[in-house]
């Protein structure tokens, strides 16, 4: 599924675009608050193809300071979640009771 040019193929996607509607974070940040979720932590070699692919379509924007990449979502990646965010609902929304 597609929403404005992010192709939502897993869930990786929609929880980094969730967790950034809640506030900036860096790529190892990210890591550790879908760890806490999921009970596992994903890969970088998972993780940073998903931010460069959000970043690529314009989702999210990311600000360097030294070594450190944090990432924020942008106006288009706001509309995205928010539309994904509805999809899951009207998907899943009977099944959360």
């Amino acid at each position: 599924m597609r929403y404005h040019g992010c192709d939502m193929r897993g869930l990786l996607s929609f929880q980094i675009l969730f967790l950034l509607s809640k506030r900036p974070m860096h790529g190892e940040g990210l890591a550790k608050e879908i760890e806490k979720r999921r009970g596992e932590k994903p890969k970088a070699g998972t993780i940073y193809p998903a931010l460069k692919e959000l970043s690529e379509n314009g989702l999210i924007k990311g600000e360097k300071k030294g070594k450190t990449i944090t990432y924020s979502l942008t106006k288009e990646g706001r509309e995205s979640f928010r539309n994904a965010l509805r999809y899951f609902v009207k998907c899943f929304g009977d099944m959360l009771g």
